[in-house]
């Protein structure tokens, strides 16, 4: 197996229940649990990301009291949170590995994670050779989009299942993976 699953930010912070929710999330996490439960056997790593923020600062501009939503935002997904936590419906034990992002400066791309043992996404990917890459998760219009594009930056095939993710604007989704399909990745759905 060369194939790689990446689940990007299926968080509280990014459901409906969240600091910024977005509609569908909860749905996303359930559908990304039920295809886990059959497709893991699939893939050789299955990774996901979480925005890991400071609490005491903010995170290098990331955070504001006056966000425009493009490049600040409301305080999330702050380290040791409710908000920072997967999901509640998100089953993650077939996870091989965890990275969190973000830690006192803006980060969007699960690319600029890192374990707990400081083990980066580019790392993993070439210790197990993995050529392909499925991507998954929230927002379609922002750390979806990014880990995509720095995926397909970093050589690898890649491949997002639409059925498998949730955006913040229905316009600006749509615009994304526009983006992601000319950049050079596969638009598919998980077939579950």
């Amino acid at each position: 197996m060369t194939r790689a699953l990446f689940i990007v930010d299926v968080q509280n912070d990014f459901t409906e229940h969240g600091a910024l929710g977005v509609e569908g999330g909860d749905a996303v996490a359930e559908r990304i649990s039920r295809y886990l439960a059959v497709h893991a056997d699939e893939y050789a790593l299955i990774v996901a990301s979480r925005d890991w923020h400071h609490g005491d600062d903010d995170n290098g501009g990331h955070f504001s009291d006056s966000p425009d939503f493009v490049d600040t935002w409301p305080v999330h997904c702050v380290g040791g949170t409710f908000g920072a936590e997967y999901d509640e419906v998100f089953d993650t034990s077939r996870v091989t590995h965890h990275l969190k992002k973000g830690q006192g400066k803006p980060a969007y791309s699960l690319f600029e994670g890192v374990t707990d043992a400081g083990e980066t996404a580019a790392q993993l990917l070439e210790v197990h050779g993995i050529r392909d890459i499925d991507v998954v998760g929230i927002a379609t219009d922002y750390c979806v989009r990014a880990s995509a594009l720095d995926a397909i930056g970093a050589g690898r095939r890649v491949r997002v299942l639409t059925d498998l993710v949730a955006g913040v604007h229905p316009d600006a989704s749509a615009a994304a993976l526009a983006e992601i399909e000319a950049a050079g990745a596969e638009l598919s759905t998980s077939g579950s």
